[in-house]
């Protein structure tokens, strides 16, 4: 029989094999594909470019309307709105929906203490918790470090992408949690604002191809006036909040920008209200009807000046409470520690003994707990007098009934509630301030002096009750303005007030008390609330640090002004110009008469300076510097003894990054917008 031989191949060597095999065909067949057609397929190429031609048409048409520019404002404003609606119609929901639980355990008094205390104080941590892990920069207001940058501060991770996420999942978390944690949004939406200002300033660059033709701090200061406009509806008031607030310097090519975005994002914002039902048509957002025909007599105009100086004396107490709470818990060792380790952990802890604080069968009874914070700041505008209410509260509609109840339980009067929330309700914002997580406090400090404000005309109304009949809403609105300017230093509160209800009658009662309540809290420099953050944080903010230690203002720049280095003289040769080229990084490089004498007499390209190399190398020529090339005369000169605050002021206005000090015309030194920033940090770290 003949042999059969069977070559059997191992499972291994057959495996490896065949992939060999596998990707030597889809070698070659690459191969093969690249060599028929260099570019790769792609689907649709008709359909691609019949869209890319309408695009391009689009942009053509739209470039023909108005530069991009204007576009990104637009678009900066609506987003930022829908950005403000969703977060309230979302913190709306929760906070119905801890209501509904809460309604629905009535009578059993322990379940609940635990809806009660347990919701925000879940809230709180998981907004602390999220922010943190995402990005730890988002806690806090944001304002603070927002006008830093705005100052030309290099701080990236406050305007990141990731930055913006935390931060709208932590403030809606913070917002949910209600009125027993009292903490608002306006700061940090500012701060949220100037986030998708900078993604629109990115955007706006990529359009144009990477040529940047308005500067990065034009659009967020833009994006810092949408915030304030997209909260409230108010585009007014958020253009002179980013005056005030955000910038040291206005500049006045930046004041239609900010116009036209606030103006889109309160419209966005208004609308979507309308849109959704909230509203029938578009109206303030806390719509009040005071009388017109005599809205106020002549003689309240001093009991609004007298609420004015209440409001102020207040604010120096609570401003100085909430430094004090800041830098105690940052320098407790032991408190210092365990925030370090377990921020969630201390907002839980905090939220719940204030939740504990504010539960209705404890001292909730007396502060109108059960009120969300909306519904606080409606009953005290309310233009009825609680006096009278007090005498026929049978026929009361709804909601005023639950209002009246709220601030007038069965063993107590209104007088006793408003005492008892205005002197607890101090104590519990500085509390709150300490928490690490984003949240606002503009607000919660509105509604506070809207009750300060309430009280006085309560007051006023029952003592003057047989002479005058006094509107109590009139100083609610006046207390409101006036307490949240002079914690702000600011007058847009006055203005915000008025866009906010719609009452033109009260504007000269609301700035009248805000410029009293201003000028109490400015006394002796104190810092406003941002200000003291910005101090406790050590951030370079030369108005901040000005503010806390006036001695600054007065600091001269001569110690800080470093030399000019290698400069060119009037007829410099082609050695000279050599070495300075190759010493010598700047762009614009100076000219003096000579080196004895350092007169300056202007600045010189450092491109005309390569093609001067370049005729004198080409044609064998040895002309000298002022013969060939042009020396530009230079704009701004600084002495010696100008004060730091003035170089800042000139830089900012300008916009120089190079400023030279002389002195009776001689080169005394160079100041770089660098080396002013590295000025403001020391002077942080002094103070």
């Amino acid at each position: 029989m003949d042999q059969i031989c069977v070559d059997v191949k191992r499972p291994d060597q057959s495996k490896d094999q065949c992939t060999d095999q596998d990707k030597t065909d889809a070698d070659n067949a690459e191969e093969k594909l690249i060599s028929s057609n260099k570019q790769p397929w792609k689907p649709w190429k008709h359909s691609r470019l019949r869209i890319r031609d309408c695009v391009l048409c689009m942009k053509k048409a739209m470039v023909s309307l108005a530069s991009m520019e204007w576009y990104c404002y637009a678009l900066l404003g609506m987003l930022t709105a829908l950005i403000s609606f969703f977060m309230d119609l979302t913190v709306a929901k929760v906070i119905n929906a801890h209501q509904w639980l809460y309604g629905c355990l009535k009578g059993q008094h322990l379940l609940q203490f635990l809806c009660w205390t347990l919701y925000p104080a879940c809230l709180c941590a998981l907004s602390t918790g999220f922010s943190h892990s995402i990005c730890p920069s988002s806690a806090g207001s944001g304002v603070p470090e927002a006008r830093a940058i705005l100052l030309g501060m290099d701080m990236p991770d406050y305007l990141s992408l990731s930055n913006l996420f935390a931060k709208v999942v932590g403030m809606t978390c913070t917002l949910a949690s209600g009125s027993t944690v009292f903490l608002g949004k306006v700061g940090p939406f500012v701060h949220l604002s100037t986030m998708v200002g900078a993604f629109m300033n990115r955007l706006h660059v990529s359009c144009r191809g990477g040529k940047q033709r308005t500067s990065k701090g034009e659009m967020l200061v833009v994006a810092a006036a949408v915030g304030v406009a997209s909260c409230f509806g108010a585009p007014i008031s958020g253009v002179l909040f980013s005056i005030e607030v955000m910038g040291s310097h206005y500049s006045v090519s930046n004041y239609c920008p900010c116009f036209f975005a606030a103006a889109c994002g309160a419209i966005t914002f208004r609308l979507l209200s309308v849109f959704s039902r909230d509203q029938e048509t578009i109206q303030a957002l806390f719509k009040t009807s005071y009388p017109a025909e005599l809205p106020f007599q002549p003689f309240e105009i001093f009991l609004f000046a007298l609420l004015g100086l209440i409001c102020g004396f207040i604010c120096c107490i609570y401003l100085y409470c909430h430094r004090w709470a800041l830098r105690f818990v940052k320098t407790n060792k032991l408190i210092s520690r365990f925030l370090a380790t377990e921020k969630a952990l201390y907002s839980a802890i905090v939220a719940f003994l204030l939740a504990c604080f504010t539960f209705y069968h404890s001292a909730g009874h007396f502060i109108a707990a059960e009120l969300t914070m909306k519904q606080l700041l409606s009953s005290l505008l309310d233009a009825t007098s609680w006096h009278t209410i007090s005498q026929n509260a049978t026929g009361l509609p709804e909601p005023q009934n639950t209002f009246w109840k709220a601030w007038n339980p069965p063993d107590g009067n209104y007088f006793k509630t408003l005492g008892f929330f205005i002197l607890t309700k101090v104590g519990r914002l500085v509390v709150a301030c300490t928490l690490p997580l984003p949240a606002g406090y503009f607000m919660p400090v509105f509604i506070y002096g809207a009750a300060v404000g309430r009280f006085v005309g309560e007051g006023s109304a029952y003592i003057f009750s047989a002479k005058l009949l006094i509107n109590p809403g009139g100083y609610a609105l006046a207390g409101a303005a006036a307490f949240s300017g002079a914690v702000t230093q600011t007058l847009s509160p006055a203005l915000l007030a008025i866009e906010m209800t719609g009452q033109c009658t009260h504007a000269v009662p609301a700035l009248v008390a805000t410029l009293v309540s201003n000028a109490v809290a400015r006394a002796k420099h104190r810092p406003s609330f941002y200000d003291g953050i910005s101090l406790i944080k050590k951030l370079p903010h030369l108005p901040s640090l000005i503010r806390a230690c006036p001695k600054l203002a007065s600091v001269q720049i001569k110690q800080f002004v470093i030399p000019a280095g290698e400069v060119l003289e009037r007829d410099e040769g082609l050695t000279g110009v050599q070495k300075i080229l190759n010493d010598n990084t700047e762009e614009e490089i100076p000219v003096v008469n000579s080196h004895d004498s350092l007169t300056l007499l202007g600045t010189v390209n450092k491109s005309q300076l390569q093609d001067f190399l370049q005729e004198n190398k080409n044609e064998g020529l040895y002309k000298q510097l002022e013969e060939a090339c042009a020396i530009k005369p230079v704009r701004l000169h600084l002495t010696p003894e100008t004060t730091v605050k003035q170089a800042h002021c000139i830089m900012s206005v300008t916009g120089e990054q190079r400023l030279f000090v002389t002195e009776i015309g001689r080169l005394y030194g160079v100041l770089t917008r660098k080396e002013m920033k590295k000025i403001i940090e020391e002077m942080a770290k002094e103070v």
